[in-house]
């Protein structure tokens, strides 16, 4: 004979959500909570219906994910930097002045490193069709074609001319004004920038920037 409806829904009601934090996290987990019990001992919740219980405790989860998410997304950015700190080293245009041992010896420390850092693996998925996946393949080439190019002078430029497509402001006046050309907004970057998606573009402002950092570093230098 089957229990009454009733019971099987207090039953239901009384599922120990108390994981312990530990077996959730590694290290230190004092930002994680224990997401409470769903069951009639919870005096915060033990004026509400079932079910508006259930969608109280889906909302802490809710923001536990997105809390996750962001940080994720802040790691990825972390590991983008470095990869790139990494391709601009390669490209250094002082590399042509060591002889051929030190060369081969720098070069296995890269490999080392890109091989270390390749094993960090970040994962917060974008949702994008595939005009959107083509526009951000379209943007990433024409950085790339920044990146490996031995003159930092003439990519520095261009590279402004890339964030200012990024923002009407110019990027919040970190703009180098080499001359007017520099103001000018590249349109083939501007085109492809504007077929991504809003957080595709975000984080290809924050490269720019980056990027042109270390370019005006380089002609500071020379």
């Amino acid at each position: 004979m089957n229990p009454p409806s009733s019971l099987v829904e207090q039953e239901s009601m009384e599922v120990d959500m108390a994981i312990h934090p530990e077996t959730l996290m590694a290290g230190d987990s004092s930002d994680w909570t224990v997401i409470p019990k769903v069951d009639e001992s919870n005096t915060r919740l033990n004026n509400c219906p079932p079910m508006e219980r259930f969608i109280n405790i889906l909302d802490q989860l809710d923001s536990k994910v997105e809390k996750l998410r962001k940080e994720a997304l802040v790691l990825q950015e972390k590991k983008d930097f470095l990869a790139l700190s990494v391709d601009l080293l390669k490209n250094n245009e002082y590399l042509t002045g060591l002889n051929e041992n030190e060369r081969e010896e720098l070069n296995c420390y890269v490999q080392r490193i890109s091989g270390r850092l390749a094993t960090v693996e970040l994962t917060v998925c974008t949702v994008r069709d595939q005009a959107q996946e083509d526009s951000l393949h379209r943007v990433n080439s024409l950085i790339d074609v920044l990146i490996s190019s031995s003159d930092p002078v003439s990519s520095r430029l261009r590279c402004q001319q890339f964030l200012n497509a990024c923002s009407s402001e110019y990027s919040g006046g970190q703009s180098v004004h080499l001359d007017p050309i520099s103001e000018h907004i590249d349109k083939k970057f501007e085109s492809a920038l504007l077929g991504c998606t809003l957080d595709d573009q975000k984080t290809i402002k924050k490269r720019l920037q980056a990027l042109l950092a270390y370019l005006t570093q380089q002609t500071v230098v020379q």
